[in-house]
């Protein structure tokens, strides 16, 4: 995931905490707020609950790559925070995609029949 659409200071992630609404799945849990850039931003937690800093760099990388192709679908102007569950380090990454697919969905940023990118429609 380039750069520019990261979710980078520490203030911007508690405010997306504070002001957002959060959409759970098993695997990963999304915040979502309005922000004033005009841009969409992403920005990616795993807590220590998922282990040593290996496994948690393993768990933001398969979301910034799980996130990575539905950032133009995306509309502009949102914070988005994923926050990686312990099940993500076993599930495999068609698992994963669905299910960011599908808490995208329900907080309104897809439509809601539209398919997951890589799927065969």
């Amino acid at each position: 995931m380039n750069r520019r659409f990261r979710l980078r200071k520490n203030t911007d992630f508690q405010r997306v905490r504070r002001e957002g609404k959060a959409y759970a799945h098993p695997l990963v849990v999304l915040l979502v707020a309005p922000n004033r850039e005009g841009q969409i931003r992403v920005g990616v937690a795993a807590g220590r609950k998922l282990g040593k800093a290996v496994r948690r760099n393993k768990a933001k990388r398969r979301l910034r790559e799980v996130m990575r192709p539905l950032l133009p679908l995306l509309p502009q102007g949102y914070d988005l925070v994923l926050i990686a569950r312990q099940p993500l380090l076993e599930a495999d990454f068609a698992s994963l995609r669905a299910a960011v697919h599908t808490l995208l969905r329900r907080a309104g940023l897809l439509p809601p029949n539209s398919p997951p990118p890589g799927s065969t429609p």
